[in-house]
């Protein structure tokens, strides 16, 4: 099988382009190599992926140094005619569309960031899919869908049209895309909406990180809402095995839908959304103290209201994950966080 990834320079991409490599299939990584956050750190993840810095070219297909069945393309998936011409020119066999601009907070500032990449980047991976006839588009999706919904945990069946930030709009935007191309053309495709995704080459733009390097370095924290929030965090090897897992199961049309009483998470279209999330909610109080734990230091902490676009908590009901995939995601905190700070001293030399 021909499988593209792409944000293959990012932090779950990455990952999961690893992950792909053990499988023996024919595996193709595209980023556009963003300076959202540290391009050292996204280098450096293409390099454990057999690619040298100085011979990615943008728009040209590179092979690993490490790796026989790999190769990666700097692409901005916003170019329409390069991401077709690239389509047509592969003729992928599965697509597992991981790219977007991240992060609740900076869509406050540069919301045209999100609409370029979020919005018409993914109208042109499904346009390119249809055209090519891609067996199964899995896309990444966000817990963020959810919005004001205070009904805990948060299920696929539940409502999901109140978001408070535009990056957790573009999320929902891309949902409601899908389901058009699902049902028009029979593309199938599958969402995974990710909760609060940590581990090793984590994003530096995310508290997990921020934290860790603040607590390292005798940095003040920034806590906000008091430190009164609620987070499912979910470590990264329980979501690159969810998102491998749903490659593998290609969705079908749910012949039992009832249409006057729909679910929003599945159709009479070949489509499906899932929540991929640890269920173990955590105060955010008590994930700082395992991070201080771990490390052996506590931190210089500094409380601050909420930030607009945050939400209080994120709790995930992963019952039909389990059911359909016959998994569960089941890392605990404390091991989670003992394997991340462990590469993070390791990389960054502290």
């Amino acid at each position: 099988m021909k499988i593209l990834v792409t944000g293959a320079s990012g932090f779950i991409g990455f990952h999961l382009s690893s992950k792909l490599l053990q499988s023996g299939n024919e595996i193709f990584a595209l980023d556009n190599i963003s300076d959202y956050y540290d391009v050292e750190l996204k280098y450096a993840r293409l390099f454990n992926l057999g690619f040298n810095r100085c011979d990615v070219c943008i728009n040209n297909s590179v092979d690993s140094f490490k790796y026989n069945n790999i190769h990666f393309v700097q692409m901005n998936i916003e170019d329409r005619l390069s991401i077709l011409d690239f389509f047509k020119r592969e003729k992928f066999d599965f697509v597992c569309h991981l790219a977007a601009q991240a992060g609740v907070r900076y869509s406050i500032i540069n919301p045209y960031t999100y609409i370029d990449s979020n919005i018409s980047g993914f109208i042109n991976i499904l346009e390119a899919c249809r055209q090519v006839k891609v067996k199964h588009l899995v896309y990444a999706s966000s817990s963020s869908v959810y919005g004001l919904n205070s009904k805990v945990p948060f299920s696929e069946k539940d409502s999901a049209v109140h978001p408070v930030s535009l990056y957790a709009a573009s999320k929902k935007s891309n949902e409601l895309m899908a389901h058009v191309y699902s049902y028009l053309y029979g593309l199938p495709t599958t969402g995974l909406r990710f909760f609060t995704v940590y581990g090793p080459w984590g994003r530096p733009d995310m508290s997990p990180f921020i934290f860790m390097d603040a607590i390292l370095r005798g940095h003040t924290i920034n806590i906000y809402n008091n430190g009164d929030m609620i987070r499912d965090f979910t470590y990264i090897d329980d979501i690159v095995e969810a998102i491998t897992r749903a490659i593998d199961h290609v969705p079908s049309c749910n012949l039992n839908w009832n249409s006057e009483s729909p679910d929003p998470g599945s159709s009479s279209a070949p489509y499906k959304i899932y929540n991929v999330g640890n269920s173990k909610p955590v105060k955010l109080m008590d994930f700082i103290y395992t991070i201080e734990k771990t490390i052996g230091k506590e931190a210089n902490k500094v409380f601050l209201p909420m930030q607009p676009g945050d939400v209080y908590q994120t709790n995930s009901d992963t019952c039909k994950l389990q059911n359909d995939f016959s998994f569960k995601p089941n890392k605990t905190l404390e091991q989670g966080v003992t394997e991340t700070v462990r590469w993070f001293r390791e990389f960054y030399k502290l």
